[in-house]
């Protein structure tokens, strides 16, 4: 692939619009801890929201929506399009709460909720794991990704493409802080978006794919537009869908669609400016993350099905591309090679753009963790505000540079990284409860982690040596979510419960209400400390509801849209109305909520 002097303009254009931002952003950023990692709590919701969404757009994500496509057909996507009740849940449920408790961070959470050194052991604990290990991996999985674009699309070794990109992202990630990292998404989304939707429409017009009708009626890509699987085949229904829906959603822990809210979310919500803010803010993301974003992928993953209907097709095209990196993954960039000068420009900023934006956010949630809840709070709990600036910025370079080593040094995805991501499975629910529910405890956390852990441990590395029958990763993921939630129940009635000041302490703070808290409640009345004092009426009934209604307006958006896509205008009109419906009714609900 040659890129032409435009295209160059436009790739060298974008690396200077970052830079500036993240200088612009330095005049505040370096003032304080709030200014460095939380932008002041002033950020307007809308941008919030705009920053998660080109967050969880990574360089690679095309990439897999592709693979599902060609492989599961459109309805694959359920795998993932599953986790919006979760984030639905965040939006009416715990985006509020988060934002009421003021935290820098939602590891804060621990010492708030729980008591005793457990309780410090694992807020400790979970910032160098997830600030460091986790996130490290993550960085570094992405970063793979970047090198594979740069060798297809740019012609770079390995070592210039990480050195490049993570050069601009880090300095202004560490010049600017959170507020340099929120302002760069938004120009960054813009052009991911552009990149997105302009490559969707010109690939959509080759002769090849012959514009919709065209691709529609393709023999390759008809029996793959289904936007739901197959009921008669269970093989392929229960995976795909009902898994998804029925228990993934709650249960999994995952980056960007943790159950309750957390993460990089939590730190988006936690920088807004009300409890109303956190909500659109994180409403915005879930609308654009599901109803928006997807089609364009999806269109150029079908259209890549006429043009290279299979892997050897693939590797004929590219004949000095390694074997090993030609998947079906490997379609959406084949496909992009087919652009026109100038606009190939575009679309390889808007790649390097959706890398940038998940790395700098990466890098200051990652920082966030390691500064508040391990520096401050057990290395040098007097540091100045200044110190804390100081080791935001090293804390920032410093994981930048292992990941980078780290990237450079990978081939292939590692069985280390899956398995972190399987230590998830059975701990989503505690998560949820955890608000709502007095007797969950610290050491209910730590069992569920432990137990998930040697779960997946046993599933990725034990059972394939044990000569036992296989198990699907449905098989898998009932049976490790079932027991570790068993152990970690069975822990919190056996182990004891929080200390009552620490309860009630909690409960003052965040009034969660709802029959969880009864008996903590009742016990401080009886005592005299109306620890429920202005409390309203429980809202979680009505945020459930708006909850339904939020799921039940975007999936409707998202299939309207598909199916103004495949041509039934008919199906189409009919379910653009009940998005409309949804949206009209979701709005009346809202202001039921009750909020500060």
């Amino acid at each position: 692939m040659i890129l032409e002097p435009i295209d160059w303009g436009i790739i060298l254009g974008f690396f200077l619009l970052s830079l500036l931002i993240g200088i612009y952003a330095s005049k505040t950023a370096g003032k304080n801890y709030s200014e460095f990692f939380l932008s002041g709590r002033n950020m307007p919701w809308w941008l919030l929201g705009v920053s998660m969404v080109a967050t969880t757009f990574s360089c690679d994500t095309p990439n897999l929506v592709t693979d599902i496509v060609r492989q599961n057909g459109v309805a694959g996507n359920w795998a993932w399009w599953a986790f919006l009740l979760t984030g639905m849940l965040t939006v009416f449920v715990y985006a509020k709460l988060w934002r009421r408790s003021g935290f820098n961070t939602d590891l804060e959470f621990y010492e708030i909720r729980y008591s005793g050194k457990i309780a410090a052991f694992l807020r400790g604990f979970r910032s160098l794991y997830l600030g460091i290990l986790f996130n490290i991996l993550v960085m570094a999985s992405v970063s793979l990704a970047l090198i594979k674009i740069g060798a297809i699309m740019l012609g770079w070794p390995a070592w210039q493409t990480l050195t490049v990109a993570m050069a601009i992202t880090g300095i202004y990630s560490t010049l600017g802080g959170l507020k340099g990292i929120v302002l760069t998404d938004f120009f960054q989304f813009l052009i991911s978006m552009i990149g997105a939707v302009g490559a969707a429409i010109i690939l959509l017009n080759l002769p090849e794919v012959d514009g919709w009708q065209g691709l529609v009626e393709h023999k390759a890509v008809s029996e793959r537009l289904n936007l739901l699987p197959d009921f008669g085949n269970p093989k392929e229904l229960i995976p795909l869908f009902i898994l998804p829906l029925a228990v993934q959603w709650w249960s999994v822990w995952y980056p960007g669609a943790e159950p309750g809210g957390g993460g990089y979310i939590a730190q988006r919500m936690l920088s807004t400016r009300t409890e109303r803010g956190a909500m659109g803010a994180t409403l915005f993301f879930n609308v654009a993350h599901y109803a928006l974003r997807p089609w364009p992928w999806i269109v150029v993953a079908l259209a890549s099905l006429i043009v290279f209907p299979d892997l050897e097709s693939l590797q004929n095209a590219f004949p000095h591309a390694d074997v090993n990196i030609v998947k079906h993954d490997f379609a959406y960039p084949a496909m992009l090679s087919l652009l026109p000068a100038g606009f190939l420009g575009l679309v390889v900023a808007s790649l390097i753009a959706a890398f940038m934006s998940t790395i700098s956010t990466h890098l200051n949630w990652g920082s966030s963790y390691i500064v508040n809840d391990f520096f401050k709070r057990f290395i040098k709990p007097e540091a100045t505000e200044k110190e804390l600036v100081r080791a935001g910025r090293i804390s920032t370079l410093a994981l930048m540079v292992v990941t980078s080593i780290l990237a450079l040094a990978l081939s292939n995805a590692l069985q280390a990284f899956n398995i972190l991501l399987q230590v998830g499975a059975g701990t989503g629910l505690i998560y949820i409860l955890r608000w709502f529910w007095w007797r969950i405890n610290a050491a209910s956390e730590i069992t569920a982690m432990i137990v998930s852990f040697m779960v997946a441990i046993y599933f990725q590395i034990i059972h394939p040596e044990t000569g036992l029958p296989p198990l699907s990763q449905a098989e898998q993921l009932l049976m490790g979510v079932s027991f570790t939630t068993m152990v970690w129940i069975s822990v919190t009635f056996i182990t004891k419960p929080v200390d009552t000041k620490t309860l009630r302490d909690f409960y003052r703070l965040i009034q969660p209400g709802g029959p969880g808290w009864k008996k903590v409640v009742k016990n401080a009345r009886a005592e005299g400390d109306l620890i429920d004092e202005g409390e309203g009426k429980w809202d979680v009934p009505i945020g459930i509801l708006c909850m339904i209604l939020g799921i039940l307006a975007i999936y409707s958006a998202l299939f309207a849209t598909g199916n103004w896509i495949y041509g039934n205008f008919g199906l189409a009109s009919g379910l653009t109305a009940v998005a409309a419906l949804s949206v009209y009714l979701l709005t009346k609900a809202w202001h039921k909520l009750t909020l500060r």
